[in-house]
């Protein structure tokens, strides 16, 4: 899987004029993933660890999943992290989920055997109804269920390592954010995050902004009344 989304994203980091590096740290027991850029921004760093890997809950779609939001943080757009008063090269964690499923899983498995993966799978009734209102096409709708289904457990997991309440679709955050929020929001606004922008139909090679956050993404002002990012931590439209 890491060597899929490398042979995907590789080529997209050079045409950012940066390299991805991406290292594989099996031995360790961490957890966690993590990114960085060097000084000159033209080395992208994703750090992934054997521990979150061997994580019982985790598959190999859900490990992509991980390794997109990473990606995300050098790519996913508008809005950014404000450090020092200053606007940082980095997404916003909540921006990263929500593009993990808007542009890079979508892009990973847009071509493969959507229905196929998902023959068998367990699925909320919430989950599979907003697909279907969302996508007419069974092989869209599919990669709309697959993607939420990897997103379902990724936000399970940092529910099992944060002690809180599972995550639950048909449960979403009702917190009303005042400014957007640059961490890591919580489990529940995650899967929020990452159910939105699965159902968001517009075309993962439509891109997003690196500075104006309507770009390329569904929002309120674009009619979408689904697609669009939660409240519970972006504050704008």
């Amino acid at each position: 899987m890491i060597d899929k989304i490398e042979r995907v994203y590789k080529p997209i980091a050079h045409f950012h004029h940066a390299e991805l590096k991406i290292e594989r740290n099996w031995e360790s027991g961490t957890v966690n993933a993590g990114t960085f850029r060097d000084e000159n921004g033209k080395h992208w760093h994703i750090n992934l660890y054997g521990g979150l890997a061997r994580h019982a809950l985790m598959t190999a779609d859900d490990y992509a999943l991980v390794i997109c939001h990473e990606i995300g943080h050098h790519i996913g757009g508008a809005p950014k992290k404000i450090i020092n008063e200053s606007r940082h090269w980095s997404s916003t964690e909540g921006q990263a989920d929500y593009w993990a499923t808007l542009k890079c899983l979508r892009r990973v498995f847009y071509k493969e055997d959507n229905i196929g993966a998902i023959d068998g799978s367990l699925q909320s009734p919430q989950l599979t109804l907003k697909c279907q209102q969302s996508f007419s096409s069974e092989q869209v709708r599919s990669l709309c269920i697959r993607l939420a289904l990897a997103s379902e457990v990724l936000a399970k997991i940092s529910a099992v390592v944060r002690n809180v309440p599972m995550p639950r679709f048909e449960t979403p955050d009702t917190a009303i954010a005042q400014e957007t929020y640059d961490k890591h929001p919580v489990p529940q606004c995650r899967l929020d995050s990452f159910f939105q922008g699965s159902l968001c139909p517009l075309s993962y090679e439509n891109p997003v902004s690196q500075q104006d956050e309507f770009t390329g993404v569904c929002h309120s002002e674009s009619s979408y009344l689904t697609g669009i990012r939660p409240r519970c931590w972006y504050a704008g439209k």
